[in-house]
């Protein structure tokens, strides 16, 4: 099961265990946060090894009677966004809070073998040093933040405690076709091709670790296939970071635009100056090695922008 299967990480994971020919569930609310996730997964439909069950992980109920039979859970499933988490606090807690607690309940009592969860590099907060390690102090600085790590700790305690194998992945800035509109890349994007002015909050020397979507994927999967790894967390990042200014240039430089004007605007609550992660500890046990440099990942992501926009 991939709870959160139709959404922009989750998809792509759905479609790479489909393709490896597992019997895969997707459940996923279809939540009005961003809209058109349906096309993402409308070519599985057909499909004999994909099955869709529209639901929210906030109902115990059909989430306990949807994993029936299930080994393996990635738990997607989440209230995303940062600046979101600062204005609908009570929102993304009980989503990433209750409603993870809900899936590991679930699991537990269904004999799941495994359950993946996907966190966020958004539990370290302020870095106090670079490359962050999974053993770098948790202060969120975010409503997002904190949600996560107070998961992280549930995850923990049912592994630790309560006999259900969990293992935590915290995720990178995770950016490729099919993310959401309220990401940084797509809307600098759109604003390129649509003759807008990209915005960019601070001074655009904060630094972020760009990881391509498919190397997320395949770490993720190393996770559920590795064995005795059970209540370990690992950091999955591209292993590196780069500004946000030359991040901008690079998209303008791919997309061909001239005469992009750049505005700068004041920081938001909750973001970050740094994010980098160390990825030793996912190298060595998980065999996690990142492929794709930022450079070429952008060009995939702005080929796939223009297709789904239609812009020739």
């Amino acid at each position: 099961m991939v709870t959160g299967g139709a959404g922009f990480i989750g998809s792509h994971l759905v479609e790479k265990l489909v393709g490896m020919r597992n019997t895969v569930i997707v459940y996923d609310n279809f939540d009005r946060y961003y809209l058109g996730k349906e096309k993402n997964i409308q070519y599985l439909i057909d499909n004999d090894f994909f099955r869709l069950i529209k639901a929210d992980i906030l109902n115990y109920e059909i989430l306990l009677k949807s994993m029936k039979g299930v080994d393996v859970v990635f738990h997607l499933a989440a209230q995303p966004g940062v600046r979101f988490s600062m204005v609908n606090p009570i929102r993304t807690s009980q989503v990433n809070i209750i409603g993870t607690l809900n899936v590991l309940k679930a699991a537990r009592k269904m004999g799941v073998k495994r359950v993946i969860f996907a966190s966020s590099s958004s539990v370290y907060g302020q870095p106090k040093y670079l490359p962050i390690n999974e053993g770098h102090p948790t202060e969120p600085i975010s409503i997002y933040g904190a949600s996560k790590l107070a998961a992280e700790k549930y995850c923990q305690i049912f592994n630790d405690q309560l006999n259900l194998p969990v293992v935590i992945l915290r995720y990178h800035t995770v950016y490729g076709p099919r993310q959401r509109p309220d990401m940084a890349i797509y809307k600098w994007t759109q604003a390129i091709f649509e003759g807008k002015p990209v915005t960019i909050y601070g001074d655009g020397t904060q630094t972020r670790d760009f990881t391509f979507i498919t190397d997320i994927i395949s770490g993720t999967i190393k996770a559920a296939e590795v064995e005795g790894i059970d209540g370990e967390t690992f950091n999955l990042g591209g292993g590196s970071r780069v500004s946000v200014n030359n991040v901008v240039k690079l998209l303008i430089q791919i997309s061909g635009v001239e005469d992009v004007q750049v505005n700068y605007e004041p920081p938001k609550l909750g973001d970050v100056s740094d994010t980098h992660a160390d990825i030793n500890k996912a190298r060595k046990i998980l065999g996690f090695n990142p492929r794709v440099p930022l450079k070429e990942g952008l060009k995939c992501f702005i080929e796939w922008y223009k297709k789904y926009k239609l812009i020739k």
